[in-house]
């Protein structure tokens, strides 16, 4: 850093005048209370010292209508309480901060009445059973006797979560809010994974013990031990609690069908239109991003179809010989491929750890490492990333499916940038790691919504790749970057035709989806927005930095300003965007 060295050190002053003051101790006395009250994000970030972690550590956050009732009336009680407080009295940073959490203290206070819109079982990333699962093998931690006794317990209230969601289930079907039939079967084939005929080899028994093999606190004695009890409370509740989610999901299955749009369903438009406002944090309309997709659609296809012709593609259409190219680039057939793939993007998270010294001066002190995604839950999810550990016991995690049988090396380079560097792992462990920034803001306590800055950078960090030649002698890993962003224009176009304009599952398939990402944009509705959105907006401002200060425009503290401001609304980017050149002028 150079001339953008004052505006960090002027954050850091205000950081330590912030900490007197009294929004600051708001901030830190809500945060607490919020994380509190939800166990499995507190565990997440290991919130709290070790005595008070613990005590939550054993415990698993409510799914039930009353509790998300109890959560709202916290977020209004907590909304007049920030309202009260002076702006013009606040830092630069504090008003920043009181903005943020406004902002997501008021969209869930709006979002409340479409409450019921969604679905409480589904294959997605945040669905019912799988993501419980997934966090207790894989975030539950690991470090010694305590933390197996607080796995066990929270094992032993695994089904009671079940059953609770299995009451809302049917109360939304009494309402007529039942997942398309599509849904129901994806969501019944990752139970049927779920349930063995051992209970010692459940991934809940198997996946956590797994963990405990590596952990140097917990002896062979004790991880049999833990075995043991385990798969006791695997046969005797948990098993029988699956057995009646499938139950339940089957005879749904039998009278529901393929409609998959949210406007089929009561509130559906109105919850949809939250949504987008949510994820994306703008005003825009379904059919507004819906013609902006379009139009990236067709400026993306035209840059692919030169690519394609260079590698000597040249018959069918952009999809039919993306897929073409696809099938030429695969890694052969082998029993050790899944290891030489991650080996492989072990490697490129290196190569784009040296090309990002160009472009940014503010790296993480945390390391990320890429693993796969676990057999059971990775047939219907997708690639993504996990923030480190704040007391360092964990890296970032660039988390891969790798389903198979076989794999196209094509958007391997891409998919790096966005999930690790300079993409998700340098946003969000950055953000972890700055004390400029109030706990809530830090940890990404994403109260509601506000994906669009956090996915738009992730788009933004593949463009840059595109943007600085680090594809240059790779034709295969460019025409793989440009489907990547292909594909989120893609997303724009189906997951609003499918909402708002009466759009099938195959449409969207044959619009060039997978179909485990067509099921994601079901169960998740607005989510896919969020990315090309917050991409588009960061590149926007970037050329009004550009087009503003002329020769003063540096790119490296243009993602500082964006990098140090961490996760908020596109909005609240925007005003901060504004800021920073008006300081450079």
């Amino acid at each position: 850093m150079t001339s953008f060295r004052p505006l960090i050190l002027m954050l850091a002053s205000a950081a330590s005048v912030t900490a007197q003051s009294g929004v600051s101790a708001f901030f830190d006395r809500f945060s607490a209370a919020w994380m509190r009250a939800d166990p499995l994000s507190s565990t997440f970030r290991q919130f709290f010292p070790r005595e008070e972690q613990d005590r939550l550590d054993a415990q698993l956050t409510p799914v039930t209508a009353a509790f998300r009732k109890q959560r709202v009336a916290t977020a209004r009680r907590a909304l007049a309480e920030l309202r009260a407080f002076d702006r013009a009295a606040m830092t630069a940073q504090e008003r920043i901060s009181a903005r943020m959490l406004e902002w997501q203290l008021d969209a869930m206070i709006e979002s409340a009445r479409f409450d019921a819109v969604s679905y409480p079982f589904n294959q997605g990333i945040a669905g019912l059973p799988g993501t419980l699962f997934r966090f207790l093998t894989d975030i539950h931690p690991t470090r010694d006797a305590r933390d197996v006794t607080n796995y066990l317990s929270r094992l032993g209230q695994v089904s009671k979560t079940l059953d609770d969601a299995i009451t809302e289930s049917k109360n939304r079907a009494a309402q007529g809010i039942v997942p398309p039939r599509f849904i129901l079967t994806a969501t019944l084939g990752q139970i049927e994974r779920l349930v063995t005929a051992d209970p010692a080899r459940n991934v809940l028994v198997s996946g956590y013990a797994e963990r405990l093999a590596k952990a140097p606190g917990i002896s062979a004695a004790a991880r049999a031990r833990f075995e043991k009890d385990a798969a006791a409370i695997v046969q005797a509740q948990i098993v029988p609690a699956l057995h009646r989610v499938s139950a339940l999901l089957g005879a749904q299955a039998k009278t529901a069908t393929d409609d998959a749009g949210l406007s089929r369903l009561p509130d559906g438009a109105a919850a949809y239109a939250r949504y987008l406002r949510n994820y994306t944090s703008t005003n825009l309309t379904a059919d507004q991003i819906h013609r902006t997709g379009l139009e990236q659609v067709a400026r993306l296809e035209k840059e692919m179809d030169g690519v394609l012709r260079q590698m000597g593609y040249t018959e069918g259409t952009v999809n039919e010989r993306y897929q073409k190219a696809g099938r030429d680039h695969q890694y052969p057939e082998s029993s050790t491929v899944r290891d030489q793939i991650l080996a492989d993007y072990t490697t490129m998270i290196s190569d784009a750890g040296r090309g990002a010294e160009a472009l940014f001066d503010l790296r993480p002190k945390a390391s990320v490492i890429v693993r796969r995604i676990p057999e059971y839950a990775e047939r219907n999810a997708a690639a993504n990333y996990s923030t480190p550990a704040r007391d360092g016991s964990r890296p970032g995690h660039f988390n891969v499916p790798l389903v198979g049988p076989r794999f196209s090396k094509l958007g391997m380079r891409s998919l790096t940038h966005h999930e690790a560097i300079p993409g998700h792992h340098f946003q969000l462990a950055l953000q972890q790691e700055n004390a400029g920034l109030p706990r809530f803001r830090a940890d990404n306590l994403l109260f509601i919504g506000v994906g669009a800055f956090a996915e738009g950078w992730g788009l933004y960090a593949e463009a840059l790749a595109l943007e600085n030649g680090w594809y240059d002698g790779d034709l295969p890993s460019k025409l793989g970057a440009l489907n990547a962003q292909l594909f989120r224009a893609r997303r724009l176009v189906v997951d609003t035709g499918l909402h708002t304009k009466g759009w099938t599952r195959q449409q969207v398939i044959d619009y060039g989806i997978s179909v485990a990402e067509t099921e994601r944009y079901v169960a998740a509705p607005g989510q896919a927005c969020s990315y090309m959105i917050g991409q588009l907006k960061i590149l926007e401002l970037r050329d009004r930095a550009k087009r503003a200060l002329g020769t003063k425009f540096s790119i490296k503290e243009f993602h500082n300003t964006v990098l140090t401001t961490g996760t908020v609304p596109l909005e609240v980017l925007e005003e901060v965007v504004d800021a920073y050149i008006a300081s450079r002028r």
